[in-house]
């Protein structure tokens, strides 16, 4: 089983190697300036979180990043799932499901009434482990550019 802890300012260098995984699974990319914030927010504003899951040997093998928001359905605040990623050689062992109960512990601490995260239909391989650990909601996300 992994061992799950926040990230911390000197995890940058293994963050930003699964980082660059999860976008190049995506085919996405992001300018260098947004990875840097992204990254310093995660270890410094509170309200961007994130976690990183090692396995035995100490190995970075996935993350997690999350944040709340306040809800207009519910008096308690939702806590979005916005980033979830897993080294490919250690997909379906454990690791995402581990990093989503933890993400689902701290929502808990926090009061939050439901964590929701979204994820691209062809992703087979997480939508088994989504399937067997939430509710698909059957909602379609649209998005708009600003």
């Amino acid at each position: 089983m992994p061992t799950i802890a926040p990230i911390t300012s000197a995890d940058e260098r293994e963050w930003r190697a699964l980082w660059e995984g999860y976008l190049r699974f995506y085919a996405s990319e992001v300018p260098a300036e947004v990875t840097e914030m992204t990254f310093a927010r995660l270890v410094a504003d509170g309200v961007l979180h994130g976690a990183m899951a090692r396995d035995d040997d100490g190995r970075a093998v996935g993350i997690v990043h999350w944040l709340f928001h306040p809800a207009t359905w519910r008096r308690g605040e939702y806590c979005y799932l916005e980033d979830l990623f897993v080294a490919p050689d250690l997909r379906r062992g454990g690791v995402g499901s581990a990093l989503i109960g933890h993400v689902r512990d701290q929502a808990r601490s926090a009061g939050a009434e439901k964590v929701y995260w979204l994820t691209q239909s062809e992703n087979s391989t997480a939508r088994r482990l989504y399937d067997a650990v939430a509710t698909s909601t059957g909602f379609v996300h649209y998005e708009m550019e600003i």
